[in-house]
């Protein structure tokens, strides 16, 4: 929002359709980003008639959300002391869900466990069901 308002003067903190239009196009761009090193965030007509197009490097992407990237080692650190476990008693790493794909995440969750890598060979999303039914599974009885 703060690149538009440079680039355009328009303000669209308060336009909800606008934001929303913003959201669904930075999502594909994310998810893009999994897999290329660049991509372009394109939303016709954002608001009042105003064409937004930018390109988006993986690193730049990375250096936006560094700090937001670095909370996701806190739960990580709180199941661990929760379960009474330390990094060399754990026997594989499996990560679940769509933000799991994000390079920097990845290597984030390999640098905490010291160079061991997480399984690749399980699907994230497949994971997260299969977790949700077993859980469900236990609270049904």
């Amino acid at each position: 929002m703060k690149l538009i308002q440079k680039k355009s003067g328009i303000d669209i903190s308060r336009d909800k359709r606008a934001i929303q239009k913003l959201k669904r196009e930075v999502e594909k761009g994310k998810r893009a980003l999994s897999s290329q090193h660049e991509t372009k965030i394109e939303v016709e007509d954002l608001v009042e008639g105003y064409d937004f197009s930018e390109s988006l490097s993986r690193a730049k992407f990375e250096e936006i959300n560094g700090d937001l990237f670095k909370k996701t080692l806190e739960p990580l650190k709180l199941a661990m002391e929760g379960a009474g476990l330390k990094k060399n008693e754990i026997d594989e790493i499996v990560l679940v869900g769509g933000s799991t794909r994000i390079p920097k995440i990845r290597q984030l969750v390999k640098e905490f466990f010291n160079g061991k890598e997480p399984n690749t060979g399980i699907n994230p999303d497949e994971a997260v069901c299969y977790g949700a039914a077993v859980q469900g599974g236990v609270i049904c009885g």
